[in-house]
């Protein structure tokens, strides 16, 4: 089992984990022990996930999000494989925990008046400045 935060917990079926061996450092050992953990999460079919949280969760999952609807992490930070795990599974929860956060709407506003007369102010402004920047007639002298 797995918490998220007060109401919502994963259940272990769907979560399957499997073990291959790490790149990167460990010596010898990293050619005999397994210790990369790749955790699954059934996410499609999770009945504690409503729709709209699956939405926001394939959409920050990104090429981590299956065709089937499974997210998979895969972590190899650690030379152990029980630590490995335990980042899977936080990795998995803050996800979820982002999904769960509903965007606010954005209310669009309109430019106050005096916002305007100051950009237009400006604009004009800096259109004279660029006018005084013309070449400088020669005077017969």
């Amino acid at each position: 089992m797995l918490h998220i935060n007060d109401t919502i917990a994963i259940a272990d079926w769907e979560l399957s984990e499997s073990f291959v061996r790490a790149s990167g450092p460990g010596g010898q050992n990293v050619n005999k022990v397994s210790t990369a953990v790749e955790l699954r999460f059934e996410a499609e079919r999770s009945p504690h996930l409503s729709a709209p949280v699956k939405t926001r969760l394939k959409r920050l999952a990104g090429r981590r999000w299956t065709l089937e609807g499974a997210l998979i992490l895969q972590v190899d930070e650690t030379r152990s494989q029980a630590r490995n795990r335990e980042i899977a599974r936080e990795r998995l929860a803050d996800l979820i925990r982002q999904a769960l956060v509903a965007p606010k709407r954005r209310i669009p506003t309109k430019p106050t008046l005096g916002s305007q007369r100051r950009r237009l102010a400006a604009k004009a402004n800096r259109a004279q400045i660029k006018a005084g920047r013309g070449t400088i007639a020669e005077d017969d002298g």
